[in-house]
């Protein structure tokens, strides 16, 4: 589950909270739009569409301004196709989980000849932490905000997940926890979050066991590749061994692999590892 997902699902656990929070008024009713569009969405996984009263609500997340097609193309293109199968106002809103490198230029509209199509942004890093630190539906977004003290701010999400008086803490406490990955590093996190709370999250658990196998998976299929490239097709057996190696040694394979010339070179390395 990326990031952008994870706050694509929050979104919908939570639709009111969510529009109360980027349209700065509350919002009694929000409902999740299942729609399928006229053509295939773009990138729909990071998309929310929520159907407030007599209007749309379009919420986008990303961690990167980088995209294709670009993002100012993508938000015209949904506006066309709400506003051509509701025919209501729509509200459109990007929220940047991360800053931009180099301090690029974040774009809010989309300008070609007599075409200008406008949406807002909302910049994670410039948000203040308290309307999120004060209701425990957003405080997994907690640890992207404005802070000059990011380790205290931490700490003070630690402190309210642990205050958090509901069934959800277990899992409130995950999603903070892969948030909080963004921004922090893993040692930190685990130091600060209980291990108990963690061990508690069987959600938490099986999206880091997930992550982990498909990490492995990859890198065990990018060594495969680049042996054979190098040394050809490996016999069953040798396969049979490559398949048990453990990630690190699969990592230390691909750096040996660079100087293997036959299967004499990789039958000598596994005998030797």
């Amino acid at each position: 589950m990326s990031f952008d997902n994870l706050c694509k699902l929050l979104s919908e656990k939570h639709p009111e909270k969510f529009a109360s929070w980027v349209l700065g008024t509350p919002q009694k009713s929000a409902t999740v739009l299942k729609t399928e569009l006229s053509i295939e969405p773009i990138r729909a996984d990071y998309v929310t569409f929520l159907q407030l009263e007599g209007r749309i609500l379009h919420l986008e997340f990303q961690t990167k301004l980088e995209s294709s097609p670009p993002l100012p193309l993508r938000m015209l293109d949904y506006w066309v196709r709400l506003y051509r199968l509701y025919r209501l106002p729509i509200t459109q809103v990007v929220v940047l989980l991360l800053p931009p490198k180099d301090d690029i230029e974040i774009p809010t509209a989309f300008t070609l000849e007599n075409t200008r199509h406008e949406y807002r942004v909302i910049k994670m890093w410039e948000e203040n932490p308290e309307p999120f630190l004060q209701d425990w539906t957003l405080l997994p977004l907690a640890s992207l905000t404005a802070t000059n003290q990011p380790p205290v701010l931490l700490e003070q999400i630690v402190q309210r997940v642990n205050q958090v008086e509901t069934t959800q803490r277990p899992e409130i406490s995950a999603y903070t926890q892969i948030l909080a990955g963004l921004k922090f590093k893993k040692d930190l996190i685990r130091r600060l979050f209980r291990e108990g709370m963690m061990r508690e999250s069987v959600i938490y658990q099986e999206i880091l066991e997930e992550g982990e196998q498909r990490g492995e998976q990859r890198e065990r299929n990018l060594v495969l590749r680049q042996l054979i490239r190098k040394v050809g097709e490996l016999p069953p057996g040798m396969r049979k061994q490559f398949e048990t190696l453990t990630l690190e040694q699969l990592e230390n394979l691909g750096e040996a692999l660079l100087d293997f010339t036959s299967l004499l070179d990789l039958e000598a390395w596994l005998t030797n590892k």
